[in-house]
């Protein structure tokens, strides 16, 4: 595995006391999970349907693509260089599209509802559930090669739930960190897949549950998560503990969430088909 990713830390930057949203394209999906930035001022977006879009901040649609098999895909990445990757359930695949070219780059071979992400050195982290749906795994791609299996704890007990909401992300740390829905929680293990925590949130009682979903992180290693059912956003830091809540920005069913270069929240809206970019730094 490589530790290109191992930087120096940025400059400390304060959280605001309000965090605000900058910005709101209505993407027009019925249902709108993913979003990947392309780069500060470009997103893609993944729906309900099998049209993968790009947009601009200014609401625009810059070009589209559509998956091989014409079905809905599962999750959506963007590699260092700039390519879209997505997943598919129906043929168990993981592409990519360059030029409008769509190619397969690895076929999961019985394992399906792929959520995947880009490392720092550009490699591929997939999290699968086997075709019986008893068992999930993260598996780290060099190219198409398989690198690292990551399933067990150091005890032999499972990582991850055998449930089929999960999204996966990269720490600046090189911790890979994993939104756990039907465990109701965020699962954190270093780049040797060794646990390091696990988050459920700031009370063990029903009413206030952690039900997350999409998962990023920024440029000072915190790791942010969407609650869907308490419509707010948790933000933690790289070693697991409670910072605040972006719950103030009208957020309706968030879902999928990426960050730019900058530190801006990009946050999917489910039900509402709109992308908020949220400013959450001073």
């Amino acid at each position: 595995m490589s530790t290109e990713g191992a930087e120096s830390p940025p400059p400390v930057r304060a959280l605001l006391d309000v965090p605000r949203v900058v910005t709101a394209l209505d993407t027009g999906y019925r249902l709108l999970h993913g979003v990947a930035c392309l780069n500060d001022n470009e997103v893609w977006t993944q729906g309900n349907n099998k049209i993968i879009n790009l947009y601009n901040l200014q609401g625009e649609l810059v070009k589209s693509a559509q998956t091989k098999s014409g079905d809905i895909p599962n999750d959506i990445a963007v590699t260092r260089s700039g390519d879209l990757i997505y997943t598919d359930d129906n043929d168990e695949s993981v592409n990519i599209v360059k030029n409008r070219q769509i190619d397969e780059r690895i076929r999961l071979q019985g394992w399906s509802h792929s959520n995947v992400c880009m490392t720092s050195s550009d490699e591929l982290l997939v999290i699968m559930m086997s075709a019986d749906k008893k068992h999930t795994k993260v598996v780290r791609y060099s190219g198409v090669i398989e690198e690292q299996i990551i399933q067990y704890d150091d005890k032999g007990r499972p990582l991850y739930s055998s449930g089929d909401i999960k999204y996966i992300t990269e720490n600046r740390n090189l911790d890979i960190c994993v939104s756990d829905h039907k465990a109701g929680a965020v699962v954190v293990v270093n780049q040797a897949g060794k646990l390091r925590f696990t988050y459920t949130g700031l009370s063990s009682t029903p009413k206030e549950a952690l039900h997350p979903v999409g998962i990023t992180t920024d440029s000072q290693g915190q790791i942010l998560t969407a609650d869907r059912n308490k419509n707010r956003i948790h933000i933690l830091d790289r070693d697991g503990q409670f910072l605040r809540f972006i719950d103030n920005c009208d957020l309706c069913t968030p879902w999928g969430l990426c960050v730019d270069t900058r530190d801006n929240l990009f946050v999917t809206e489910c039900n509402t088909g709109k992308v908020k970019k949220i400013q959450y730094y001073a």
